[in-house]
């Protein structure tokens, strides 16, 4: 049976109105997790009363025995 791990990666908003993420800095990270056999499964964001306060990224990879 095959084994998992996940992991968690969390990107807050920037700017002065809090719309964005530092889309060049995040795609690097996420690339660099790629490299590292992490599969990206999932993308959301995080929001109280409406507002977006991060996007929440979940990564998996085979377990290595």
């Amino acid at each position: 049976m095959e084994k998992w791990e996940y992991l968690t990666y969390k990107v807050k908003k920037v700017g002065w109105s809090g719309l964005t993420i530092q889309q060049d800095q995040y795609h690097f990270e996420v690339n660099q997790l790629g490299e590292q056999g992490w599969e990206l499964v999932s993308c959301f964001p995080t929001a109280i009363s409406g507002t977006t306060l991060e996007v929440v990224s979940v990564f998996k990879r085979r377990k290595s025995t």
